[in-house]
């Protein structure tokens, strides 16, 4: 039995302060995801037979770079915090979490970056 008093027992246990920003983050990506998935799906699937240069040309049109670039910088930040939520909850270790969810968020980072250049060199390229 332990003569601590229930909020001596409790402090430095609590919330990080960052729980709820995190879940509402999640949340709000999710929600802005919807419309970007569904129009993804719509429109790749209206290219499935087209040529190359019609692709490009596809691609190259404003409204479209933008939306693709949202999509993918949305897809990767959701993913990325999507999966710091599964390894904070079932990877053992301190070290091997924070190593994990680093892995990981760089992993998203340079993903994001990658997609995001094809598709501007696309939408800005000479062919």
């Amino acid at each position: 039995m332990s003569i601590r008093s229930p909020l001596s027992r409790a402090r430095g246990l609590g919330s990080a302060k960052d729980g709820v920003q995190h879940w509402w983050v999640q949340r709000v990506s999710a929600v802005a995801l919807v419309p970007l998935v569904i129009w993804f799906m719509y429109s790749v699937a209206g290219m499935s037979d087209a040529p190359y240069l019609e692709f490009v040309s596809w691609v190259r049109q404003p409204w479209v770079t933008v939306l693709l670039v949202l999509f993918i910088g949305t897809t990767l930040y959701h993913s990325a915090l999507g999966l710091q939520v599964v390894l904070e909850d079932y990877v053992s270790g301190e070290f091997k979490k924070i190593a994990s969810i680093i892995a990981v968020k760089l992993a998203c980072a340079v993903l994001a970056v990658a997609a995001i250049f094809a598709v501007l060199k696309i939408a800005f390229g000479s062919i």
